[in-house]
Protein backbone atom coordinates (compact mmCIF):
# COMPACT_ATOMS: atom_id res chain seq x y z
CA UNK A 1 0.00 0.00 0.00
CA UNK A 2 1.50 3.08 -0.71
CA UNK A 3 2.58 5.41 1.87
CA UNK A 4 -0.35 7.96 2.85
CA UNK A 5 2.15 10.28 4.68
CA UNK A 6 3.99 11.84 1.82
CA UNK A 7 3.52 14.75 -0.25
CA UNK A 8 1.75 14.51 -3.77
CA UNK A 9 3.21 16.55 -6.96
CA UNK A 10 1.78 17.20 -9.91
CA UNK A 11 3.09 16.27 -13.57
CA UNK A 12 2.03 16.12 -16.79
CA UNK A 13 3.53 12.65 -17.06
CA UNK A 14 4.33 10.01 -14.56
CA UNK A 15 7.18 7.27 -15.70
CA UNK A 16 6.40 3.46 -15.17
CA UNK A 17 10.32 3.69 -14.38
CA UNK A 18 13.36 4.91 -14.17
CA UNK A 19 13.70 8.89 -13.92
CA UNK A 20 11.79 11.75 -14.11
CA UNK A 21 12.26 15.95 -13.06
CA UNK A 22 10.25 17.55 -10.96
CA UNK A 23 10.39 21.21 -12.06
CA UNK A 24 7.57 24.92 -12.23
CA UNK A 25 5.88 25.90 -9.50
CA UNK A 26 5.69 22.24 -8.22
CA UNK A 27 9.28 22.26 -7.83
CA UNK A 28 9.39 25.44 -6.11
CA UNK A 29 6.75 24.62 -3.70
CA UNK A 30 8.69 21.01 -3.05
CA UNK A 31 12.23 22.80 -2.60
CA UNK A 32 10.90 26.30 -0.74
CA UNK A 33 7.91 25.27 0.95
CA UNK A 34 8.32 21.48 2.29
CA UNK A 35 12.05 22.04 1.74
CA UNK A 36 12.65 18.36 0.49
CA UNK A 37 15.97 17.38 -0.22
CA UNK A 38 18.10 14.34 -1.73
CA UNK A 39 17.15 10.90 -0.31
CA UNK A 40 13.55 12.18 1.06
CA UNK A 41 10.23 10.84 -0.71
CA UNK A 42 7.34 12.30 -2.43
CA UNK A 43 4.27 10.72 -4.88
CA UNK A 44 4.26 12.25 -8.42
CA UNK A 45 0.73 12.23 -9.76
CA UNK A 46 -0.49 13.56 -13.17
CA UNK A 47 -4.05 13.97 -11.68
CA UNK A 48 -5.32 11.29 -13.72
CA UNK A 49 -5.12 8.10 -11.99
CA UNK A 50 -1.36 7.64 -12.67
CA UNK A 51 1.61 7.77 -9.55
CA UNK A 52 4.61 7.09 -8.23
CA UNK A 53 6.27 7.04 -5.71
CA UNK A 54 9.94 8.98 -6.09
CA UNK A 55 12.92 9.49 -4.23
CA UNK A 56 14.74 12.71 -4.45
CA UNK A 57 18.02 12.21 -6.37
CA UNK A 58 19.17 16.05 -6.26
CA UNK A 59 18.22 19.62 -5.66
CA UNK A 60 18.98 22.31 -8.32
CA UNK A 61 18.53 25.39 -6.62
CA UNK A 62 17.71 29.09 -8.06
CA UNK A 63 15.67 30.88 -10.18
CA UNK A 64 14.24 27.34 -12.20
CA UNK A 65 14.48 25.00 -9.54
CA UNK A 66 13.83 21.32 -10.49
CA UNK A 67 14.24 18.04 -8.68
CA UNK A 68 15.80 15.29 -10.31
CA UNK A 69 13.47 11.95 -8.89
CA UNK A 70 14.06 8.24 -9.11
CA UNK A 71 10.85 6.35 -9.94
CA UNK A 72 10.77 3.20 -6.90
CA UNK A 73 7.02 2.20 -7.28
CA UNK A 74 4.82 3.49 -10.02
CA UNK A 75 0.41 2.45 -10.00
CA UNK A 76 -2.40 3.33 -11.98
CA UNK A 77 -5.54 4.00 -9.83
CA UNK A 78 -8.61 3.28 -11.65
CA UNK A 79 -12.23 6.25 -11.18
CA UNK A 80 -14.21 4.71 -8.70
CA UNK A 81 -17.70 2.90 -10.41
CA UNK A 82 -20.18 5.05 -9.20
CA UNK A 83 -18.88 8.52 -9.56
CA UNK A 84 -20.93 11.81 -8.45
CA UNK A 85 -20.86 14.71 -9.76
CA UNK A 86 -21.58 17.63 -7.90
CA UNK A 87 -23.44 20.95 -9.34
CA UNK A 88 -22.60 23.74 -7.47
CA UNK A 89 -24.44 26.82 -7.09
CA UNK A 90 -22.70 29.82 -7.35
CA UNK A 91 -22.05 31.39 -3.94
CA UNK A 92 -20.88 35.00 -2.91
CA UNK A 93 -17.11 35.90 -1.19
CA UNK A 94 -14.99 32.62 -0.35
CA UNK A 95 -17.76 30.40 -0.04
CA UNK A 96 -18.16 29.16 -3.35
CA UNK A 97 -14.10 27.84 -2.89
CA UNK A 98 -14.79 26.62 0.34
CA UNK A 99 -17.35 24.15 -1.06
CA UNK A 100 -14.83 23.10 -4.17
CA UNK A 101 -12.65 22.60 -1.68
CA UNK A 102 -14.47 20.48 1.06
CA UNK A 103 -16.22 18.71 -1.75
CA UNK A 104 -12.93 17.85 -3.81
CA UNK A 105 -11.74 16.72 -0.59
CA UNK A 106 -14.69 14.50 0.21
CA UNK A 107 -14.18 12.66 -3.36
CA UNK A 108 -15.81 14.77 -5.96
CA UNK A 109 -15.54 13.31 -8.99
CA UNK A 110 -16.39 16.80 -11.01
CA UNK A 111 -17.73 20.01 -10.52
CA UNK A 112 -19.99 21.95 -12.59
CA UNK A 113 -20.79 25.70 -11.64
CA UNK A 114 -24.50 26.62 -11.53
CA UNK A 115 -25.60 29.49 -12.26
CA UNK A 116 -28.93 29.40 -10.17
CA UNK A 117 -31.59 32.04 -10.16
CA UNK A 118 -30.79 33.02 -6.51
CA UNK A 119 -27.35 33.18 -6.37
CA UNK A 120 -25.28 36.42 -5.07
CA UNK A 121 -22.25 35.64 -7.10
CA UNK A 122 -22.66 36.24 -10.94
CA UNK A 123 -19.78 35.11 -13.70
CA UNK A 124 -19.86 36.97 -16.36
CA UNK A 125 -18.66 35.55 -19.43
CA UNK A 126 -16.14 38.17 -19.28
CA UNK A 127 -12.75 38.56 -17.32
CA UNK A 128 -13.99 38.48 -14.42
CA UNK A 129 -15.83 35.13 -14.58
CA UNK A 130 -12.52 33.38 -16.36
CA UNK A 131 -10.80 34.59 -13.47
CA UNK A 132 -13.41 33.02 -10.69
CA UNK A 133 -13.18 30.06 -12.82
CA UNK A 134 -9.83 29.94 -12.53
CA UNK A 135 -9.93 30.31 -8.52
CA UNK A 136 -12.50 26.98 -8.43
CA UNK A 137 -10.14 25.24 -11.11
CA UNK A 138 -7.01 26.12 -8.65
CA UNK A 139 -9.13 25.15 -5.21
CA UNK A 140 -9.47 21.71 -6.92
CA UNK A 141 -6.70 21.01 -7.76
CA UNK A 142 -4.65 22.17 -4.11
CA UNK A 143 -7.87 20.36 -2.86
CA UNK A 144 -7.02 17.50 -4.49
CA UNK A 145 -3.00 17.28 -3.39
CA UNK A 146 -3.74 18.37 -0.14
CA UNK A 147 -6.23 14.97 0.19
CA UNK A 148 -3.58 12.78 -1.64
CA UNK A 149 -6.02 12.05 -4.33
CA UNK A 150 -5.12 9.87 -7.44
CA UNK A 151 -7.57 12.02 -9.70
CA UNK A 152 -8.25 15.61 -9.90
CA UNK A 153 -12.06 16.65 -10.56
CA UNK A 154 -12.73 18.68 -13.48
CA UNK A 155 -14.50 22.19 -12.73
CA UNK A 156 -16.54 22.45 -16.27
CA UNK A 157 -17.67 25.83 -17.50
CA UNK A 158 -20.45 27.39 -15.43
CA UNK A 159 -24.00 26.48 -16.75
CA UNK A 160 -27.80 27.75 -16.20
CA UNK A 161 -30.76 25.89 -15.30
CA UNK A 162 -31.38 24.82 -18.34
CA UNK A 163 -27.80 23.28 -19.41
CA UNK A 164 -28.09 21.43 -15.55
CA UNK A 165 -31.70 19.66 -16.59
CA UNK A 166 -29.84 18.71 -19.56
CA UNK A 167 -26.87 17.36 -17.98
CA UNK A 168 -29.40 15.74 -15.48
CA UNK A 169 -31.10 13.73 -17.99
CA UNK A 170 -28.03 11.83 -18.99
CA UNK A 171 -27.17 11.18 -15.36
CA UNK A 172 -27.97 7.41 -13.73
CA UNK A 173 -29.45 9.88 -10.89
CA UNK A 174 -29.54 13.10 -10.78
CA UNK A 175 -30.52 14.49 -7.21
CA UNK A 176 -31.86 17.89 -5.62
CA UNK A 177 -30.30 18.72 -2.03
CA UNK A 178 -33.68 20.27 -0.96
CA UNK A 179 -34.71 20.50 3.02
CA UNK A 180 -38.50 20.93 2.63
CA UNK A 181 -39.19 18.19 0.98
CA UNK A 182 -40.61 14.72 2.75
CA UNK A 183 -38.14 12.01 0.63
CA UNK A 184 -34.44 11.40 2.29
CA UNK A 185 -31.50 10.57 0.55
CA UNK A 186 -31.53 7.31 2.30
CA UNK A 187 -34.86 6.49 0.38
CA UNK A 188 -33.58 6.15 -2.53
CA UNK A 189 -32.34 3.15 -4.73
CA UNK A 190 -29.01 4.17 -5.28
CA UNK A 191 -27.08 2.71 -8.05
CA UNK A 192 -23.50 0.12 -8.07
CA UNK A 193 -22.03 2.07 -11.25
CA UNK A 194 -22.83 5.29 -13.59
CA UNK A 195 -23.10 8.69 -12.16
CA UNK A 196 -24.96 10.48 -9.52
CA UNK A 197 -25.29 14.19 -10.32
CA UNK A 198 -25.86 16.13 -7.03
CA UNK A 199 -27.61 19.15 -6.96
CA UNK A 200 -26.64 22.10 -4.48
CA UNK A 201 -28.70 24.83 -4.50
CA UNK A 202 -27.72 28.70 -3.21
CA UNK A 203 -28.04 30.17 0.11
CA UNK A 204 -31.36 31.55 -0.83
CA UNK A 205 -32.68 28.02 -1.86
CA UNK A 206 -33.89 26.90 -5.22
CA UNK A 207 -36.80 28.14 -6.71
CA UNK A 208 -39.77 26.60 -7.35
CA UNK A 209 -39.15 26.54 -11.20
CA UNK A 210 -35.93 25.27 -11.02
CA UNK A 211 -37.68 22.24 -9.14
CA UNK A 212 -39.89 22.00 -11.64
CA UNK A 213 -37.53 22.66 -14.26
CA UNK A 214 -34.86 19.56 -12.93
CA UNK A 215 -37.59 17.30 -11.53
CA UNK A 216 -38.99 17.51 -15.26
CA UNK A 217 -35.60 15.82 -16.73
CA UNK A 218 -35.75 13.25 -13.92
CA UNK A 219 -34.11 14.83 -11.09
CA UNK A 220 -35.52 13.63 -7.78
CA UNK A 221 -35.82 16.54 -4.77
CA UNK A 222 -34.57 14.88 -1.18
CA UNK A 223 -33.46 16.26 2.52
CA UNK A 224 -30.39 15.35 3.40
CA UNK A 225 -30.83 15.40 7.33
CA UNK A 226 -32.88 17.53 9.83
CA UNK A 227 -31.47 20.62 10.04
CA UNK A 228 -30.30 23.42 6.77
CA UNK A 229 -26.70 23.15 5.64
CA UNK A 230 -24.81 26.21 4.03
CA UNK A 231 -24.03 25.98 0.35
CA UNK A 232 -20.90 25.61 1.50
CA UNK A 233 -20.64 22.52 3.08
CA UNK A 234 -23.99 20.21 1.59
CA UNK A 235 -21.95 18.68 -1.30
CA UNK A 236 -19.40 17.05 1.04
CA UNK A 237 -21.77 16.20 3.88
CA UNK A 238 -23.86 14.59 0.98
CA UNK A 239 -20.67 12.76 -0.57
CA UNK A 240 -19.68 11.36 2.76
CA UNK A 241 -23.33 9.94 2.79
CA UNK A 242 -22.87 8.58 -0.35
CA UNK A 243 -19.68 6.95 -0.15
CA UNK A 244 -21.45 5.23 2.97
CA UNK A 245 -24.28 3.95 1.55
CA UNK A 246 -22.81 3.18 -1.94
CA UNK A 247 -19.72 1.33 -3.41
CA UNK A 248 -18.11 4.16 -3.40
CA UNK A 249 -15.53 3.88 -0.08
CA UNK A 250 -15.48 -0.30 -0.30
Amino acid sequence: MPDTTLPVFLAATVPVSGHAVLDGEEARHAATVRRLRAGERLILSDGAGAMARCVVEAVQPGRDVTLALAIEEHWIEEPPPLRVVVAQALAKGDRGELAVELATEAGADAIVPWRAARSVAKWDDGGRGEKALGRWRATARAAAKQARRAHIPEVAEPVGTRELAELAGTMSLAVILESGVPARLTDLDLPDTGDILLVIGPEGGITDEELLTLEAAGAQAVRLCTTVLRTSTAAAVALGALGALTVRWQ
